[in-house]
């Protein structure tokens, strides 16, 4: 398939310049700026921060602590800060994805996307099952991410640094799903940002993406996220391993 121009996406380098200094700020306080300035901080504009998300509370597990309840959520990038959409409106949806994954790759943040079916039923299942575990193969062995979803966003940590730090831990990674081509091109572009580089590599970030929509958007693996959020005393981590084929280790 032939790949349009990039310049479909947005890079002004003037409103970066301009923007720089507010970027240094605010990589000092990760837990409260947008993800997706590790890597190229003087692409992107200046970060407002967000009014708190009201995200379920996390109930007590067996062999976990009692945590606090939610992130402070990040300002996610308005779709129009990264691609023009009036250009976007006359691409076919193939185009317009071939775009989007072309113009994320190597910069330091995941592109990727889903079929507005399978969003709606992302969105619909996360309504009620708003947690969950998932272990990260690291090296020789894995770490686990601990994540919240409050469609249309994502955001994940160490299980760790969540049970040390609650409200305050700092997220490793986030992701947002844009909805204005779903209903006109049947497809969500999705976006993902790590912000601490030395926890995640982009690949690892790619795979964890892939694992959490797994588990919503299987009817299988949505069991183990319904037993987590619904039959806390009936869930295994053991049985997340498994059926990830990991060992236990």
């Amino acid at each position: 398939m032939q790949r349009i121009s990039l310049r479909l996406l947005r890079s002004s380098y003037t409103a970066a310049s301009a923007s720089l200094s507010t970027t240094s700020s605010s990589l000092r306080g990760l837990a409260v700026s947008h993800g997706g300035w590790t890597t190229r901080p003087s692409l992107q504009p200046p970060v407002r921060t967000a009014a708190p998300v009201d995200l379920t509370r996390w109930p007590p597990r067996r062999g976990y602590s009692q945590f606090a309840s939610g992130f402070t959520p990040l300002k996610p990038k308005p779709l129009g800060s990264i691609l023009d959409i009036e250009r976007a409106k006359g691409l076919s949806p193939d185009h317009l994805v071939a775009a989007w994954d072309d113009y994320h790759l190597g910069r330091g943040h995941i592109g990727a996307s889903m079929k507005a079916k399978l969003y709606h039923l992302l969105e619909q299942r996360s309504a009620s099952c708003r947690h969950f575990v998932i272990p990260l193969w690291k090296g020789s062995g894995y770490t686990t991410m601990f994540m919240q979803v409050q469609m249309p966003y994502m955001v994940f940590t160490g299980l760790e640094d969540y049970k040390a730090r609650g409200t305050q831990a700092s997220p490793y990674y986030t992701v947002t799903h844009y909805t204005e081509f779903a209903e006109t091109k049947d497809t969500v572009l999705i976006r993902g940002d790590v912000v601490f580089t030395s926890k995640l590599t982009d690949s690892e970030a790619k795979t964890l993406l892939e694992t959490a929509h797994s588990f919503y958007l299987n009817d299988v693996r949505y069991r183990l996220v319904e037993r987590f959020n619904k039959e806390t005393h009936d869930f295994e981590f053991g049985d997340v391993l498994k059926v990830l084929d990991m060992p236990t280790m």
